[in-house]
């Protein structure tokens, strides 16, 4: 075969190969055209809430007594009755006998000190009418009557002092031993409930041996460490006398798997900062802590109602000040900075905010924020301002 017919042969099946490959694409059906989903982001919101009324101050503490002393005895002896509620846990009321010392030891000594109390009053007297008999002799033999410089053993002055000073001496021992004697029934010094005790009948105790521990029934104290921020929103609170009530506070206890809660108030603040936390100490009131506390949910564990216990770890609710000017919104929707993120006709308006309290599920803030507009709480890591979001009422991206 020639070199020219070769050409042509590659040729024509070149030719042919374009007109084929023309023909097949003619042929082909037409792509399916898609739109595409626009590049706005989808967010989660909450919404913003005009606050009103007291802001709360969350807090935790644990209860202690309101008050507790040790029971120590004043004089000693041998144990001969005791309370049956003198036991730990048991009750006491104000002035109650919670044990006796054996008193015959004393009572002998009341009866000694009355004994030389009635010598004393007898030689005082004896006293009295000889200083009396011998300034009438004076008077008679010398013709004087009234001032005199006579010496005052003639009229028998120091006699008549030291049987007045014996006379005062005998009564303050004979007080002394009626003290003495009344100091061996050991009472209680209020409404209270033992902690410890460690006396029995038969056993000997001595002057100033403690015996036991009592707190008082009537109320009990939380102090909840604040921060200054927290602490600037109690009302008054530096200006709060111990035992006024005017701010309320509400203690909440897990008991089981219910919730309970006391009514209280904050009855003062300490005024120092704790060097380590650098936190204001302030102490919340709880009277009648050991009635049966008010199911906080409704629901009740299956032992009852229980009391408020001492050492026991609750939380504290505060009834702050009440603001005119102040929103809340969701506790996710708060950004690094103390920033909100708000939506506002489909984009992003940033807002720097100032927060007054966070809360469970929600915090309490200032700044430009709108009631019932949206707050992005999730959905986008950044956001830019005037940045085009879509939300849940826009519809589904």
């Amino acid at each position: 075969m020639s070199r020219v017919s070769s050409f042509v042969t590659a040729g024509g099946i070149v030719v042919v190969s374009v007109a084929l490959a023309a023909i097949l694409i003619s042929l082909a059906p037409e792509p399916t055209r898609t739109e595409q989903p626009p590049q706005v982001p989808f967010v989660q919101t909450g919404l913003v809430t005009a606050g009103s009324g007291p802001i709360p101050v969350f807090a935790s503490g644990t209860v202690r007594p309101g008050a507790e002393v040790e029971i120590v005895p004043q004089v000693g002896g041998r144990v001969i009755w005791v309370h049956p509620g003198f036991k730990s846990g048991g009750r006491v009321r104000s002035g109650q006998t919670v044990f006796r010392i054996e008193e015959v030891h004393y009572q002998y000594l009341v009866q000694e000190a009355e004994a030389n109390v009635a010598a004393s009053r007898v030689a005082f007297l004896k006293e009295q009418e000889q200083a009396s008999i011998a300034r009438s002799q004076y008077e008679l033999y010398s013709g004087r009557r009234g001032e005199s410089n006579a010496n005052p053993l003639t009229f028998r002055e120091p006699q008549l002092n030291a049987a007045r000073a014996a006379l005062s001496r005998d009564e303050a021992r004979l007080a002394d031993a009626n003290i003495a004697l009344s100091r061996t029934r050991i009472t209680a010094p209020f409404d209270g409930i033992v902690r410890e005790e460690s006396v029995d009948v038969g056993q000997t105790v001595s002057p100033g041996q403690p015996v036991g521990r009592l707190f008082a029934a009537d109320a009990v104290e939380v102090v909840v460490p604040l921060s200054d921020g927290d602490a600037a929103l109690i009302p008054g609170l530096w200006g709060l006398k111990a035992g006024g009530g005017s701010v309320v506070a509400r203690v909440v206890a897990q008991h089981g798997d219910a919730r309970y809660h006391w009514q209280g108030y904050v009855d003062r603040a300490e005024v120092f900062l704790d060097e380590q936390t650098r936190t204001i100490d302030v102490v919340v009131r709880v009277p009648d802590p050991f009635s049966p506390g008010v199911p906080a949910n409704g629901d009740v564990s299956p032992g009852g109602h229980p009391p408020l216990l001492v050492g026991e770890f609750v939380e504290v609710e505060i009834e702050g000040l009440a603001l005119e000017d102040y929103f809340k919104v969701p506790r996710a929707s708060l950004q690094p900075g103390n920033e909100v993120w708000m939506v506002k006709d489909g984009v992003v308006n940033i807002v720097p905010v100032q927060v007054l309290q966070r809360a469970d599920n929600e915090v309490f803030v200032t700044g430009a924020l709108e009631h019932g507009l949206a707050v992005i709480t999730g959905g986008i890591q950044f956001a830019t301002q005037g940045m085009p979001v879509q939300t849940e009422t826009d519809g589904s991206p």
